[in-house]
């Protein structure tokens, strides 16, 4: 059984719509890149998983039960219900909480019974994966770097319990070092029969890390990425 399975999937905001008719099907074990310039729909297929689009209609199922038919209002109604399910999703920005610690960041991910009962061994995972913010627990988010940011936002996602984490442009507004690193982290984590969707403008980034690329375009998937990137060079505008 797939982890997903999306047939004939539209989705937008208000009068617009983004996404048209996609088709897609992630397996257990599977790292997709899904590629793309900005405002072609990769965030918005994130978004349409957790149902936080302005409206849908197709088929989203997850682990063979069905979390998307049509919805014309109600924009993040169902998401938690979603989220206990066992998706995470750790949008792109600093989508953090400034005023409190790392530490309470981090915890904040772990909200669910099971899950915030196991935080504290949850925690010491995320610091294997991201070690510099071992050392900055205590610290207030809102003074960290863009890099120890990402770390953090990415992080209160992996400490879900969840089977299916969407990781929106881990490398937005990072320096090209930050970037590289965080990406090969999160291409290096042990998924089980879980699987990743990594959303990302810079293709070098994923390329040879993760399991197949998909490229998305006028809120289309392509095959082929080159077409999803306009044709532009791989290493324009990436700097590795």
């Amino acid at each position: 059984m797939s982890i997903l399975k999306i047939d004939g999937l539209s989705a937008g905001y208000g009068p617009v719509r983004v996404l048209h008719d996609l088709d897609l099907e992630i397996n257990p074990g599977e790292r997709v890149g899904l590629v793309g310039l900005n405002g072609h729909g990769k965030t918005t297929l994130l978004s349409t998983i957790v149902g936080l689009t302005g409206w849908q209609d197709g088929s989203i199922e997850f682990r063979g039960e069905q979390i998307g038919g049509r919805r014309s209002h109600g924009m993040g109604r169902t998401t938690p219900h979603i989220v206990r399910k066992g998706i995470a999703l750790a949008p792109q920005g600093d989508a953090i909480f400034p005023g409190l610690s790392v530490k309470d960041n981090l915890d904040s991910g772990a909200y669910s019974g099971a899950t915030w009962r196991s935080r504290r061994r949850r925690r010491e995972r995320i610091l294997e994966i991201f070690p510099p913010l071992a050392k900055l627990l205590g610290q207030s988010a809102g003074t960290l770097s863009g890099g120890e940011r990402r770390m953090v936002s990415v992080g209160r996602a992996l400490m879900s319990d969840a089977t299916l984490y969407l990781v929106d442009e881990p490398s937005l507004g990072l320096a090209p070092k930050i970037s590289v690193n965080l990406v090969a982290a999160l291409c290096e984590i042990d998924l089980g029969d879980g699987a990743m969707i990594i959303a990302e403008q810079n293709l070098p980034l994923l390329e040879g890390r993760v399991d197949r690329v998909l490229g998305m375009h006028a809120g289309e998937l392509k095959l082929d990425v080159g077409e999803a990137l306009g044709d532009v060079p791989p290493a324009a505008g990436v700097h590795l």
